[in-house]
C-alpha cells in the first residue's frame, strides 16, 4: 500500500519550514504561502508553540494558495483529542486537493506541563494511544473517508518504530544525515520529511550569531539533548545556544551550493523530502531575499 497522495507529492523535493508566518497578521499570513509557492516550493511546514492554533493557521495558508502542501511540523497532541484532528485533518485535506500534511508531535515537557498543564508522562505512550484514538475514529461528513496523511515527530528508536507502523511516517528536526539514515532503516517504505536549519552566506561570526540564537531554546530541551547524545555529542555541546561543534552538525552554512550539498546528503541518506529553515538576519522576519535566492537550487 503506498504513501497518500499529499505525501506522494513531496516524494524528492524541498519545501521550507518556517514559524515567521505568525509575525504577520492572520489576514497577511497567506502571503508567505503564496510566495513560497510562486518559487516552486512543494511544501510549507509550520510549528505549533506559542502562536497560533494549527489547523486553523494551516487553513489561512491553503486558501491562499493553490498547489502548496501545508504541513503541520507539528501539531501538538496534547492541545486537542484524536477524534478532533482526524475530523480537521480530513476535511482540510478534502476542501483543498489533497494539499494538507498532518505532523504530530508530542511536544516538549516545559511546553506541555507549563503552557497547557497536562502530565507530560509516558509520551510515546500517549501518542501510540492518539494514532490509534486517530485511525479508529469515525466522522459523519461527506469527508469522513476522505484519506489524509499523518507523520509523526520522532527521534529516537521507540518513537521511529511508532511512526513506522501507526502512521504515514515521520518528520525529525534537528537531525544529522546520520540521523535520517536511521530513521529510513527504521521507518523502511514509509514517508521521511527531514528539517534542515541553513544560513546562506555571510562570514563565519554570522554565522554563529544566527546559529546559536536558533539552538538557544532547543539546547534546553530534554527530547534533543537525548537525540544529540544518541548521535555523539556531549553535555559540553548543550551550554545555552550550543557549541560551536553543535552549530556545525545542526545548521548548514555556506553559499547556494554548499546548501544544496548539505540538503543533498539527507537525501543521499534516505530522505523523501527535505524542509529547509532559512535562518535570517532577524528569526522573527521572513527571510523572503534568502529563499528566493535557494529557490532556483532546488525547484
Amino acid at each position: 500500500m503506498g504513501l497518500p497522495s499529499s505525501l506522494e507529492k513531496l516524494r524528492g523535493t524541498v519545501g521550507v519550514w518556517t514559524s515567521t508566518h505568525e509575525t504577520l497578521p492572520p489576514y497577511q499570513s497567506g502571503e508567505i504561502a503564496a510566495e513560497l509557492e510562486s518559487l516552486g516550493y512543494s511544501a510549507l511546514w509550520i510549528p505549533e508553540a506559542w502562536g497560533r492554533e494549527a489547523f486553523t493557521s494551516s487553513s489561512l495558508l491553503l486558501a491562499a494558495t493553490s498547489n502548496i502542501v501545508i504541513a503541520t511540523g507539528i501539531a501538538n497532541v496534547w492541545a486537542r483529542d484524536a477524534v478532533s484532528a482526524a475530523a480537521a485533518a480530513k476535511t482540510l485535506n478534502a476542501a483543498y486537493d489533497d494539499r494538507f500534511v498532518l505532523g504530530l508531535g508530542v511536544s516538549h515537557k516545559p511546553l506541555v506541563e507549563g503552557l497547557r498543564k497536562h502530565d507530560y508522562a509516558s509520551p510515546v505512550t500517549h501518542m501510540t494511544e492518539f494514532l490509534k484514538a486517530m485511525n479508529e475514529a469515525p466522522m459523519f461528513a461527506p469527508e469522513g473517508n476522505h484519506e489524509y496523511a499523518k507523520v509523526i515527530a520522532a527521534l529516537g528508536p521507540k518513537m521511529l518504530e511508532v511512526g513506522a507502523t501507526l502512521a504515514n511516517g515521520v518528520h525529525p528536526y534537528l537531525v544529522t544525515p546520520e540521523h535520517t539514515a536511521q530513521a529510513r532503516a527504521a521507518v523502511g517504505d514509509q514517508f521521511v520529511g527531514v528539517e534542515q536549519a541553513v544560513v546562506l552566506g555571510g562570514s563565519r561570526d554570522e554565522f554563529l550569531r544566527r546559529a546559536h540564537a536558533y539552538l538557544e531554546i532547543y539546547t534546553g530541551l530534554p527530547n534533543y539533548r537525548n537525540n544529540w547524545k544518541r548521535l555523539g555529542f556531549t553535555d559540553e555541546d548543550f551550554v545555552r545556544g550550543g557549541s560551536d561543534r553543535l552549530c556545525d552538525a545542526m545548521v548548514v552554512h555556506g553559499d547556494e551550493q554548499a546548501i544544496a550539498s548539505g540538503v543533498k546528503a539527507h537525501f543521499d541518506a534516505g530522505a523523501d523530502h527535505v524542509c529547509i529553515q532559512v535562518l535570517g538576519e532577524d528569526l522573527s522576519t521572513p527571510p523572503v531575499e534568502e529563499w528566493r535566492r535557494l529557490a532556483p537550487a532546488f525547484t
